[in-house]
C-alpha cells in the first residue's frame, strides 16, 4: 500500500474524529486538515481552487442573507397568523403550523424555520394554558423533514445539486420522473397523520389576533425572485452560463447578486450600516469555512485513491447487488446522522455514490436520493441529530421547559420512521 494512501487515510479518519468530539470548533478542524492534505503533496496546490465548488458555497451564503432579510421582514409570522386563524382548534393548528414549517423549510433553512414559527406556537399555547412541548418537537421535526424536498431547502441539497449538476427543477422532476418534492411531500403527509394521533385530545378553541404587520415587502419579493431565476437558470445552455474555470457559478452569481441588492436597498432606506452588518452576521461563515474545507478534504483523499477503495468495499459487502448497496446507504445514513452533523457525511459519500454506481455500471441516482432522504430525515431521531432540533429544544428550555430525550424521541422516532420507509419504497420504485 503507497504511503500517501496510508497517510490520506490516517489524517482523514484524525480529522473526522476531531470533528466529532470537536464540535465547536469543526470548522477550523477541517480547515488544517485541508491545508494538510496541500502542503504534504497528497493534492497538488495547484487543484485547490478546482476542489472547491464554489457555485455551492455561493448558494449558500446568498440564500442565508436573503432569509435573514425575510424574517426581519415579519412575514413568516403573517403568514403563520393567516393560518392559524383558519384552524378550529388547537389540534389542527398545531399540525397546520407544522405543516407551513415544512413548507417554508422547503425554501427556507430549517433553524431559521424554527426561530421563525416556534415563538408563535409557544404563544398560543400560553394563552390556552397548555404545555408547548410536543408543539414544539412537530415544528422541529417537520421543517428536518422538507430539508431534502428542493434544491435550497438544506445545505445537503445545496451539494447534491452541485455534486450531481442537478437544477432546481430537477428536484420536482428529473430525467421524466418524479423528483424528491413529491417523495418528501408524500412522506410528510403520512408522517403528519401520527401528529393527528399525538394531538387528538387537544381540541380546545382558538382565538388570535392578527398582531404582525408586514411594512417591507422587498426580501419576499427578492425570495420569490431568486427561486425564479434559479429555475429560469436551469434552461440555459452553458455558452450562456457564468463559468469559474470549468465551474458553473450560475446559481451562485445569483443568490449573491440579490443579497447585495437587498443589503443595498436596506443601506438606502434604513440609512444605517448596523442594519447591513446585521444582515451579514446572519451569513454562518463557519459552516462556509467546514464546507469549503471539507472539499479539498475528499478532494485529497479522492486523489489518494480511498474514495474508489471505500466504493469497492461498500460493493463488496452488499454482494454486487444494487438493492443491498441502496438500503445500506439509507439506513446507515439514518443512523450515522442522528448522531452527527451531516455535512461532512454528505461531503464523503456523494464521491463514494458515485463511485459505486461507476463500478457496477448503474445510474447513480438512486443512491444520491437514498443517501440524501437517509442523512437528511435521520437528524430527525434524536435531539441532538439536527440543528434545528437544538434551536426547539432551546426555545423551550429558555420558556422553563427542559426536554428529556425520550419526551422528544416518543414523536420524532415513529415520525421519523415513517417518512424514511416511505421515501425508501418510493425512490426505489420510481428510479428502478
Amino acid at each position: 500500500m503507497e504511503t500517501k494512501f496510508i497517510i490520506a487515510i490516517v489524517l482523514f479518519a484524525l480529522t473526522y474524529v476531531l470533528l466529532l468530539v470537536l464540535p465547536k470548533y469543526r470548522a477550523y478542524v477541517a480547515l488544517v486538515s485541508a491545508v494538510l492534505y496541500i502542503s504534504i503533496g497528497i493534492l497538488p496546490i495547484n487543484k485547490f481552487f478546482g476542489s472547491v465548488d464554489w457555485n455551492v458555497l455561493m448558494m449558500i451564503g446568498g440564500t442565508m442573507g436573503i432569509v435573514a432579510l425575510f424574517i426581519k421582514s415579519e412575514m413568516p409570522s403573517l403568514l403563520a397568523e393567516k393560518i392559524i386563524a383558519k384552524t378550529p382548534d388547537v389540534r389542527w393548528a398545531v399540525i397546520s403550523l407544522a405543516f407551513f414549517a415544512g413548507i417554508v423549510s422547503a425554501f427556507i433553512d430549517n433553524v431559521a424555520t424554527v426561530l421563525m414559527i416556534a415563538p408563535i406556537a409557544l404563544t398560543i399555547c400560553k394563552k390556552l394554558n397548555i404545555s408547548p412541548v410536543n408543539c414544539i418537537i412537530a415544528i422541529a421535526i417537520s421543517s428536518n423533514l422538507q430539508g431534502a424536498a428542493t434544491l435550497v431547502g438544506d445545505t445537503t441539497s445545496i451539494m447534491l445539486g452541485g455534486y450531481a449538476d442537478m437544477t432546481f427543477l430537477d428536484f420536482f422532476v428529473f430525467k421524466g420522473n418524479m423528483g424528491l418534492f413529491f417523495v418528501v411531500q408524500i412522506s410528510a403527509i403520512l408522517a403528519t397523520l401520527l401528529l393527528f394521533f399525538v394531538f387528538r385530545k387537544d381540541k380546545q378553541k382558538i382565538i388570535v389576533e392578527n398582531k404582525t404587520e408586514v411594512k417591507d415587502f422587498f426580501p419576499s419579493i427578492l425570495l420569490i425572485l431568486m427561486i425564479m431565476l434559479l429555475i429560469i437558470a436551469s434552461f440555459l445552455p452553458n455558452n450562456f452560463k457564468i463559468m469559474a474555470g470549468e465551474l458553473d457559478i450560475t446559481n451562485g452569481v445569483i443568490c449573491i447578486s440579490l443579497l447585495l441588492i437587498g443589503i443595498i436597498k436596506e443601506i438606502i432606506s434604513e440609512k444605517n450600516i448596523k442594519t447591513v452588518v446585521k444582515t451579514i452576521k446572519e451569513i454562518d461563515f463557519f459552516t462556509l469555512l467546514l464546507l469549503g474545507s471539507l472539499f479539498v478534504v475528499i478532494a485529497g483523499i479522492r486523489e489518494a485513491g480511498v474514495i474508489d477503495k471505500l466504493s469497492e468495499l461498500f460493493v463488496k459487502i452488499s454482494g454486487g447487488n444494487l438493492f443491498a448497496i441502496y438500503s445500506i446507504i439509507v439506513w446507515f445514513s439514518v443512523l450515522l446522522s442522528a448522531f452527527i452533523d451531516n455535512i461532512p457525511y454528505i461531503a464523503t459519500m456523494l464521491p463514494v455514490v458515485s463511485g459505486i454506481a461507476a463500478l457496477m455500471g448503474v445510474d447513480p441516482t438512486v443512491l444520491y436520493f437514498g443517501l440524501l432522504s437517509g442523512a437528511t430525515l435521520g437528524g430527525n431521531l434524536t435531539p441532538i441529530g439536527a440543528s434545528a432540533n437544538i434551536a426547539a429544544l432551546g426555545i423551550l428550555r429558555k420558556d422553563g421547559h427542559n426536554v428529556k430525550a425520550w419526551q422528544f424521541m416518543k414523536i420524532s422516532i415513529p415520525f421519523t420512521l415513517i417518512a424514511v420507509i416511505s421515501g425508501y419504497i418510493l425512490i426505489w420504485l420510481i428510479w428502478m
